[in-house]
């Protein structure tokens, strides 16, 4: 193996994506895709750009829901890449960003109503439903480092370990942002000491009961 220094102009070495929604200073509804995303216990770590809609919302209203799309809604993802709900659309963005106060309709995905108030995304299998606890910025100054509680959670049923509340991780596959390109997930290669479901035969018999 030998190493080459590089000098990546980002660092998405494989991330999750997500669907933020939030709701506008009019009460209509955002929809962002971000792919900077990791959780601690209950509280998922977002990092936004500082001059989108999304930061703009949750610096006046915490409220939002973190949607996971499976591999199969990447096309729905893609479509909200160069939207902003942003007007007039920030400075540095507007040659490659147009502003859409539609989002929802835009990607050709449904809103679903949700106890914090921005609306779920129907035909994402997994939907967090939380709070911003806290909004800071990064050292840089250029991005926004949000904390949010997740106060439930809603699964697809085809997901989830019968009886538990376990994520099957033979069933579930997130969208992966690998240096902007998208990805589903290969294979499984093993489990971590420190799972707390079945083992992976048992998973992969429970899923192949499902189909």
């Amino acid at each position: 193996m030998t190493h080459l220094t590089i000098e990546p102009s980002i660092l998405y070495v494989g991330t999750p994506v997500a669907l933020l929604s939030t709701t506008n200073d009019d009460g209509t509804f955002n929809l962002a895709p971000m792919s900077s995303a990791w959780a601690l216990d209950d509280v998922v770590v977002l990092g936004l750009g500082d001059s989108g809609q999304t930061g703009h919302n949750l610096r006046r209203r915490p409220e939002l829901v973190i949607n996971y799309p499976s591999p199969a809604q990447w096309e729905a993802v893609e479509r909200l890449a160069c939207l902003t709900g942003r007007y007039p659309v920030p400075p540095g963005r507007d040659a490659r960003f147009r502003f859409e106060p539609e989002k929802f309709t835009a990607a050709g995905l449904t809103p679903v109503a949700s106890e914090v108030g921005p609306p779920r995304v129907a035909e994402c299998p997994l939907q967090f439903e939380a709070t911003a606890v806290a909004v800071d910025v990064d050292a840089g100054g250029n991005f926004l480092i949000v904390q949010a509680k997740v106060l439930r959670v809603h699964a697809d049923e085809r997901i989830v370990v019968p009886g538990t509340s376990y994520v099957d991780p033979v069933a579930w596959s997130p969208l992966i942002y690998n240096f902007r390109h998208y990805f589903g997930l290969g294979q499984e290669l093993g489990e971590s000491f420190r799972t707390e479901t079945p083992r992976g035969d048992d998973l992969h018999l429970s899923a192949t009961a499902r189909q």
